[in-house]
């Protein structure tokens, strides 16, 4: 099974039609499906459901969607890495990003580190700790930042210089909004907006005794998303600080939680991780810059 092969199937698969993924690939169609139709003979399954005018990938084709999503990103990362290790100017950074106004600070150790080694990219992705961390697993990433701690057995990682705030973000016109802060009982038989992992690990440290007694209306992995939701009256939104646009005008207001209720972000890598060169000068800046913590100007 070949790298270029995994390519060409991924490419049929997003366009759904053999004719404009050959034209994509600048490959003959005849050539594409033949090479399609030895990688189905290969693994044994077929992959593609055949309609007049377009494919659909079967369950099997679902699965090996994902697998060589995976193998295609290594295998461009094993080049670029192998490409920089001559070039310090550059290389390229991959990371998984939980969501936090904190995400600022490391976008600007990015910035300052661009300004040295201009040729420096980044890939970006998002998701719950589990996504990622299975990313990073993989080797698909090279840091993580997740808003809780870590595995230590398994991971190494570094705290930002501040915490998260959690609050409810309302329309400015409920009652609730009235409030200066919120407490459990105050959320109890109302419909609640959350991240299933907060659910799940955040809010019963605040709830306690009374979690039993708050309905999840539903979850969210983006906290914009669900903001949107909670501005047609569906909902409240359990959320950190600064996320929501909530300034005068916007039609939402943020209330924090009484007491008080914080989750720190952590920065995380694998244990005995071998980084390329733009990844350890990024983690040694970052790291310098976080003990500092002189963040205020941003």
């Amino acid at each position: 099974m070949e790298i270029r092969t995994l390519r060409y199937f991924l490419e049929v698969a997003r366009e759904e039609n053999m004719t404009r993924a050959a034209e994509i690939l600048h490959i003959s169609q005849p050539a594409l499906s033949k090479q399609l139709k030895s990688l189905e003979e290969e693994l044994g399954k077929k992959l593609f459901t055949r309609h007049s005018f377009s494919i659909k990938l079967t369950d099997e084709g679902i699965l090996l969607k994902k697998r060589a999503e995976d193998l295609v990103l290594m295998a461009d990362r094993i080049k670029n890495e192998f490409v920089s290790l001559d070039d310090i100017t550059g290389g390229e950074l991959y990371l998984g990003l939980a969501e936090s106004y904190q995400i600022q600070y490391l976008a600007r150790e990015i910035s300052s580190l661009k300004k040295q080694y201009p040729s420096l990219k980044y890939s970006i992705s998002s998701g719950d700790s589990e996504q990622v961390l299975e990313k990073l697993d993989k080797g698909l990433l090279d840091f993580v930042v997740l808003a809780e701690l870590p595995d230590t057995t398994k991971y190494e990682s570094l705290i930002f210089p501040y915490s998260d705030k959690w609050g409810v973000v309302m329309p400015d016109d409920v009652p609730l909004s009235k409030k200066k802060t919120i407490h459990v009982d105050d959320l109890i038989s109302l419909p609640l907006f959350c991240s299933g992992q907060a659910w799940i690990n955040d809010i019963p440290r605040w709830a306690k005794d009374k979690m039993d007694k708050l309905h999840l209306e539903g979850s969210f992995k983006l906290s914009y998303n669900a903001s949107l939701f909670a501005k047609e009256h569906l909902g409240y939104l359990l959320t950190f600080d600064k996320l929501i646009d909530t300034s005068p005008g916007s039609g939402l207001v943020f209330r924090p939680l009484d007491p008080q209720l914080e989750t720190n972000l952590y920065l995380v890598w694998k244990k005995y991780q071998t980084f390329s060169p733009i990844a350890e000068l990024f983690l040694k800046q970052i790291t310098e810059n976080f003990k500092k913590a002189d963040y205020t100007d941003v």
